[in-house]
């Protein structure tokens, strides 16, 4: 029985170059499965229309997916598209203690803030949440335990997605990230927090990235949000090369 690496790759009509970058995510994370005996598992083909939920919600189906497909594993690494993993890294599952994990968000703490006050505002009024507790959603580590967790988030989006929507459009907040914090929180589920570098964030903000936006030789897993919007978004080409 392997673990899995699951990862979201759709494309958006509102966002038609967004993707252009994930082969080198999908191609790094392909040679690490290969050294670690792990299986990758990409996601290509929408659940729901984009008028409906975004491509970076369907991460949320990951479990129920691997079941549907008969795909037995031990554990799953859900990872965003805008990820690369280093082929050296360690294999990031003994670590785990077979509970639930991410890696704090770290970054912009002016949105953070907003996307749990806002959220906690309109739809987890009694649950509170410490921004230092708060996990981004780019890597998160689970297994069959939290099967019910997952199932739990999905029937929370089909019942407040117009709401959520709303609050993205208004606010300009999380989207996933929010919403499995608070639940998260409010189920009680143990949570493990990573170090930094299995969820290397922004980057550009931490001076990691020179104006290639290359990296230097530290951490494992790159995350390339929080890019400054210019004509350095082509982000990952020369990364990629680098590393592959």
């Amino acid at each position: 029985m392997k673990n899995v690496v699951f990862i979201v790759n759709l494309s958006e009509e509102l966002k038609p170059n967004r993707t252009n970058p994930y082969q080198y995510s999908v191609k790094s994370w392909k040679t690490w499965c290969e050294k670690n005996n792990c299986e990758l598992v990409v996601l290509d083909e929408r659940i729901h229309p984009e008028s409906f939920m975004n491509a970076n919600w369907h991460k949320i189906f990951a479990l129920q997916l691997l079941d549907s497909s008969d795909i037995d594993y031990n554990q799953v690494l859900i990872a965003d598209a805008d990820t690369m993993i280093h082929p050296n890294a360690p294999n990031i599952f003994e670590l785990t203690n077979d509970e639930f994990c991410a890696v704090h968000g770290f970054g912009s703490y002016d949105w953070e803030c907003r996307s749990i006050e806002n959220y906690q505002k309109h739809l987890f009024p009694k649950v509170e949440l410490d921004l230092f507790e708060y996990f981004n959603s780019g890597i998160i580590v689970c297994n069959k335990k939290h099967k019910d967790f997952y199932n739990k988030v999905i029937n929370f989006y089909n019942s407040n997605q117009e709401l959520i929507t709303q609050m993205q459009k208004t606010y300009n907040v999380g989207t996933d990230q929010p919403v499995l914090n608070f639940l998260l929180k409010s189920e009680n589920i143990n949570y493990k927090q990573l170090g930094y570098e299995w969820n290397m964030q922004h980057m550009a903000r931490f001076e990691i990235l020179d104006e290639d936006l290359t990296f230097t030789k530290i951490g494992w897993i790159y995350h390339f949000n929080g890019i400054p919007d210019d004509a350095r978004n082509y982000m990952m080409r020369k990364t990629s090369e680098e590393l592959l």
